[in-house]
């Protein structure tokens, strides 16, 4: 069988940051990894079920919105994944760290916590959702170079 090509990079060397995982004619999936693999410190299910709502909301309901064609947390717990339409990286970058930014900043409801909303609607927390997107602000802030794993 085919190997795919997520499991072509070596995960011990993955540091925080925001990468071209691949793409496919005009999808491009990025991967957010807010923490380095195999080191220990995962996301707990709260924090990414809880992330998972306020970045899907801001991005689908902001600047790249109709672009946006998945936003969800990665199984091993170390990030999400991003699918978009058409976008340049650049441009998903920005309209992330905008969504990051709203996250921290966010006052309210954490959206989608109602039991006729969400499936586990008693998993969520707002602070987590906020300390886990200020963590990645950090790294996006200071990211430099471009959206490449390292060989």
């Amino acid at each position: 069988m085919k190997r795919i090509a997520s499991f072509s990079v070596n995960h011990d060397t993955i540091v925080p940051g925001m990468y071209i995982s691949r793409v496919d004619g005009d999808i491009t999936t990025f991967d957010l990894r807010t923490r380095r693999p195999n080191c220990g410190d995962y996301m707990d299910t709260r924090t990414m079920h809880s992330v998972e709502h306020m970045l899907a909301t801001y991005l689908r309901g902001g600047a790249i919105g109709e672009s946006v064609i998945y936003f969800g947390p990665m199984g091993c717990q170390t990030g999400f994944y991003l699918l978009t339409r058409d976008l340049a990286p650049e441009a998903v970058r920005d309209a992330l760290i905008e969504a990051l930014r709203a996250t921290v900043s966010h006052t309210g409801e954490l959206f989608g916590n109602t039991r006729v909303e969400c499936g586990n609607y008693q998993n969520l927390s707002l602070d987590d959702a906020k300390r886990e997107c200020a963590a990645y602000l950090a790294v996006l802030e200071d990211q430099k170079g471009g959206f490449c794993y390292a060989e």
